[in-house]
């Protein structure tokens, strides 16, 4: 659910709230108005992910709309593993930018960033040794 957040007179809304989610990861995003900074559970996105591609993840939608330098991503994320929590936070971070502009929305439907990952692990099944593996089969 995204929603914008007003200050307690009423002026215009200076911090935007949506929540992500892929795989078992759940992320809640706070995007303000400010220079591009990235903090992940209270610590740096570079020291948090350790891995520039999924630092590059997150900023993907904000490349998008050519806005990488105009927001600060205060998010919150549990569960998973570092690439669904990734997923999680960039999947939020469209959420917020769409209700921070609505006119923003075209270009991050069209790159597919607004749509949940619905792929997750399948389930292990009885008699079966994982999700699809079978036990080793001998006629005899």
């Amino acid at each position: 659910m995204a929603t914008n957040r007003r200050t307690a007179g009423g002026e215009a809304p200076t911090t935007w709230y949506a929540t992500g989610r892929r795989k078992e990861a759940s992320a809640r995003v706070f995007l303000r108005e400010g220079t591009g900074n990235i903090l992940i559970n209270g610590r740096d996105a570079e020291a948090y992910l350790y891995r520039t591609l999924l630092v590059d993840v997150i900023k993907q939608p904000l490349n998008c709309v050519e806005k990488a330098d105009q927001f600060d991503i205060y998010a919150t994320v549990r569960g998973g593993g570092l690439t669904g929590q990734a997923g999680a936070i960039r999947h939020a971070v469209a959420r917020a930018l769409t209700v921070a502009d609505g006119e923003l929305r075209p270009p991050l439907k069209s790159a597919g960033f607004l749509r949940r990952d619905a792929r997750v692990k399948e389930r292990k099944k009885y008699g079966q040794r994982g999700a699809r593996a079978r036990f080793q089969f001998s006629k005899r």
